[in-house]
């Protein structure tokens, strides 16, 4: 019915043309993807690097070797125990950013860029924390950052890598010695509310004292003002009783017996106050020679008659015309005799 197809000798030479010329296409155009360069190897040798976009090379001659990725990129680094200064074990572990710069010194310096990058930063790790006591690593981690960083990228300039950032993302301290920081913290807290707590107190006793020794200040000025007073006062009555007592003498030494009156009856109501104010005395039975005393008044006041009399008569007979004599003087009563030492009941 059907006859067999029996290629030609020219077909078959046309198919195996077009084949090989689709081998030798693809392995001569190589497309490189943006951000991204690969290495050329002719016979095993590096010879150049393809930037992003159409390359040719020679095919079955040169050989893509290394496809390498040139953006920014991001490597865990895994937890490690840590031994600081002073003899703390804490658990580190941190991320590195890190670009390639070379395609050629990344593909061809190193073996294994990511495991070269990784033990670079463990060990680095290590040595910063290690460098330094358990306060400093827990409080002063952009230092640690910055250290990590220069170091890490000194060391990886020769792979054609750029280091960017270095960071540590978590330090974890035993739990035992966790809880031994929260106490030391407690404890600091307390001291210190302790201290602003005597502060306090000290202040407040500082201004109490500056008060009371304002008010004893002021009280003692006042004492000085009143003893000034009473020291006054009590000169005044020297001074008033001073004067008492001359004309007293005077009116003695001039004849007047009733003068005498007056230091009698100065000390005789000098025992009565006495009398009346003792402790052991409740009870004043009167009369109490009052007729003494009144006598002594008595006398006091002739005698002030006669003093202010004789000024009084002159100034009279001043305005009568001076030609009368001055009245005799008034009859002189007998000076009473003191209180007997019987007491006031005799």
């Amino acid at each position: 019915m059907f006859e067999a197809f029996t290629p030609s000798p020219f077909l078959i030479f046309v198919i195996a043309a077009v084949v090989v010329a689709l081998i030798l296409v693809s392995a001569a155009v190589k497309t490189v993807p943006q951000a991204s360069e690969w290495t050329v190897e002719r016979f095993g040798r590096y010879t150049r690097t393809l930037r992003p976009g159409l390359h040719l090379i020679m095919p079955f001659i040169d050989r893509v070797g290394t496809k390498l990725s040139m953006r920014e990129t991001v490597l865990d680094i895994p937890s490690q125990d840590v031994i600081t200064l002073d003899n703390a074990t804490v658990s580190a572990d941190g991320v590195t950013f890190f670009q390639v710069m070379d395609a050629a010194k990344a593909a061809y310096e190193v073996s294994d860029l990511m495991q070269a990058i990784t033990a670079l930063s463990m060990t680095n790790i290590r040595s910063v924390i290690g460098g330094m006591p358990l306060d400093d690593v827990l409080s002063r981690r952009d230092d640690i950052n910055e250290k990590l960083l220069r170091v890490i990228d000194h060391a990886t300039n020769p792979w054609g890598v750029k280091v960017t950032r270095v960071e540590i993302k978590d330090l974890a301290p035993p739990r035992d010695l966790t809880n031994a920081m929260n106490q030391q913290m407690m404890a600091e807290r307390q001291k210190r509310a302790e201290i602003l707590q005597a502060e306090g107190e000290k202040q407040a006793a500082i201004l109490r004292s500056e008060g009371e020794k304002a008010s004893q200040i002021l009280e003692a000025e006042g004492r000085k003002e009143a003893a000034f007073r009473d020291a006054e006062a009590r000169e005044r009555a020297a001074e008033a009783e001073g004067k008492a007592t001359t004309m007293v003498s005077e009116a003695i030494a001039g004849g007047d017996i009733q003068a005498i009156n007056y230091f009698v009856a100065q000390r005789y109501a000098e025992a009565l106050e006495k009398i009346a104010s003792a402790d052991n005395q409740k009870v004043i039975m009167m009369p109490l020679e009052a007729s003494s005393l009144i006598g002594s008044i008595a006398g006091i006041g002739e005698l002030a008659k006669s003093a202010f009399g004789n000024g009084g008569g002159g100034g009279s007979g001043g305005n009568s015309g001076g030609g009368m004599s001055p009245s005799p003087p008034a009859p002189r009563s007998t000076p009473p005799a003191p209180p007997s030492d019987s007491g006031p009941w005799s």
